[in-house]
């Protein structure tokens, strides 16, 4: 069953694993990483990532990605999500806070901030364009 506008929304704001998929190119299949994000409902979706780094320049070329988020309990959920890149900006520490507070323990979010380089990375912004998501809760 699909999920609605405002169950997808929130559940894409809850601090999920996300797989990103990128295209490479011809011949080859999209590159599909897990990734930190950030989204609150009807904005864009953040995440940020090394510069130099295979997905940065991917993501950068093929100017849009896709972001897939499941969970399997207490039942199977999932929504995916694609669209542009919107922006693409040195990464500021308010941005590597909100990210790392989605993910970390409060008492280790300083640490993993403070222990990044933070000069090296760059945020990611995408304009939600085409959603899928289901639970599959309610076939049982």
């Amino acid at each position: 069953m699909p999920l609605s506008v405002t169950e997808r929304e929130a559940f894409l704001a809850e601090p999920h694993i996300a797989s990103l998929a990128v295209e490479t190119g011809a011949g080859r299949a999209p590159l599909a990483v897990p990734v930190w994000y950030d989204y609150g409902p009807g904005g864009e979706i953040r995440f940020l990532t090394d510069s130099e780094s295979r997905k940065a320049r991917l993501v950068a070329k093929a100017g849009r990605f896709t972001m897939l988020v499941q969970r399997i309990s207490p039942t199977y959920r999932y929504v995916s999500v694609e669209g542009p890149v919107v922006r693409s900006d040195p990464t500021t520490i308010e941005e590597l806070t909100r990210i790392a507070a989605r993910y970390l323990p409060p008492e280790a979010v300083s640490g993993y901030v403070h222990g990044s380089d933070l000069h090296v990375l760059v945020t990611f912004r995408m304009r939600p364009e085409r959603w899928l998501s289901a639970d599959l809760g309610s076939l049982g």
